[in-house]
This record gives C-alpha cells, sequence and structure tokens, in this order.
C-alpha cells in the first residue's frame, strides 16, 4: 500500500501566514531599577509580542487547527 501523503491526510488547509515578531526594542536597564524609557520600552515590546501570538492563535483557528 503506498503511503499516505500528509495533505491528503491532514486536509490541504493551511494556516495563513503571521509576519514574525519584531526584534526587541528594549536593552537591560542601567541600574537597579529601570527607568520610564526602558520600562515603557520593554511594555511596548511585550505588546507587540502578544499582538503576534494572538495572530497565529487565529491563524491556526481559522485554517481548524484549533478549536475556536
Amino acid at each position: 500500500m503506498p503511503p499516505v501523503r500528509r495533505a491528503a491526510y491532514y486536509g490541504d488547509k493551511g494556516a495563513a501566514a503571521v509576519a514574525d515578531a519584531a526584534a526587541i526594542t528594549s536593552v537591560a536597564a542601567a541600574g537597579a531599577s529601570p527607568t520610564k524609557a526602558e520600562y515603557d520600552a520593554l511594555r511596548n515590546d511585550v505588546i507587540a509580542l502578544r499582538t503576534t501570538i494572538n495572530a497565529l492563535l487565529a491563524s491556526q483557528r481559522a485554517a481548524g487547527a484549533l478549536k475556536p
């Protein structure tokens, strides 16, 4: 019996492409306590990463790979 193609087994549905997470813009704190600018840069990085992860999850749900 010939092997079954992966697409034939799982279906041809593919998740939509999602852009890679942006480069980190924050840097290590210069002192014992981070400055407001350092905190804000880290916060913006976390928000950007959260947005990318949510886009990946939405893409997988739309492709039927994850349950809603």
